[in-house]
């Protein structure tokens, strides 16, 4: 999240996928949204709500428990280098799946 906090600063943004979401915030949450948003006036409330979903997917991803499977390479001192068989693996065939997926319909103008 400091990371995240750094950024904000920055003002740096990553590349938007054509398909929008729509979702409905606790009252709360959506308090919290838009006092973030009056912190970080350069960034507006969909920005927000973007960086920190990115932010938390990176963390759950990074929570995934490792699963030692078989050997993928032995590295320069002889030693077993094992392949990820846990969630991680898995997740990112199917990131990539999806990114095409909707490269493929951003392409098309369906968007959605």
């Amino acid at each position: 999240m400091k990371q995240l906090l750094e950024q904000w600063q920055s003002d740096a943004a990553a590349p938007r996928a054509a398909k929008v979401y729509e979702i409905r915030l606790p009252l709360f949450d959506a308090a919290k949204i838009a006092a973030l948003s009056e912190l970080f006036p350069g960034r507006s409330e969909e920005q927000i709500l973007t960086d920190l979903l990115s932010a938390a997917l990176d963390q759950i991803e990074a929570e995934f428990p490792y699963e030692r499977g078989p050997v993928a390479e032995v590295d320069e001192e002889g030693d077993p280098i094992y392949a990820d068989a846990g969630l991680t693996p898995r997740y990112r065939a199917l990131i990539d799946q999806h990114v095409e997926r909707l490269k493929n319909s951003d392409s098309e103008g369906g968007g959605g």
